[in-house]
């Protein structure tokens, strides 16, 4: 089995924590992992993607081929339909439904909401989620939750248990925010 997964935001929305805890999932559960990121502007607002191949046989490159895509994990819709062209026939778009209008000639929003529309996807305000639950910084969290089920080779509760483990050092109440988030975002798919 394996699974192309690509991750996209913009600077500052927590891509690359969902790489991190996806990463630490696919460790602790032996399967083979392959990564590339690409960041934009390290101030919020630039583009920044990743490329995840996660495989129970060899892997030999960490570039996703086009139309290959199993999954766009996607904290901005815009970015989400950026890569749009690397998804699978039978691929899905898990995304925040909330954009972040950070260029001048943002399209208008309904054009990406009819585009989306067109497109297998799962969309949810996540910011409003997580703001409810108290954590707004946890957005990020409750669309890794989403995805969960989407990424099929890890279980949901092989990537709970990596939230854990990856937000361990920053304390007890951090963790239970963050798994309160991703709880929430499986919940809700």
């Amino acid at each position: 089995m394996k699974k192309d997964i690509i991750l996209c935001g913009v600077g500052g929305q927590g891509i690359l924590s969902i790489a991190t805890i996806i990463g630490e999932a696919a460790t602790e559960a032996g399967i083979n992992l392959k990564q590339a990121e690409v960041h934009g502007m390290s101030q919020r607002g630039g583009d920044v993607q990743s490329n995840l191949r996660l495989s129970d046989q060899p892997i030999w490159s960490d570039q996703i081929p086009t139309g290959k895509v199993d999954v766009i994990i996607s904290m901005e819709p815009m970015e989400a339909l950026r890569y749009v062209g690397y998804l699978a026939k039978d691929g899905v778009i898990v995304t925040s439904s909330k954009t972040f209008v950070n260029i001048p000639n943002y399209p208008v929003e309904q054009d990406l909401r009819e585009e989306l529309a067109a497109l297998p996807n799962v969309q949810l305000d996540i910011e409003e989620i997580a703001k409810d639950l108290g954590n707004p910084r946890g957005a990020n969290m409750v669309l890794l939750g989403m995805a969960a089920p989407y990424i099929g080779i890890l279980s949901v509760e092989q990537l709970r248990k990596a939230v854990s483990v990856v937000f361990a050092r920053k304390g007890e109440a951090v963790v239970e925010a963050n798994l309160k988030a991703f709880d929430r975002g499986v919940e809700c798919r």
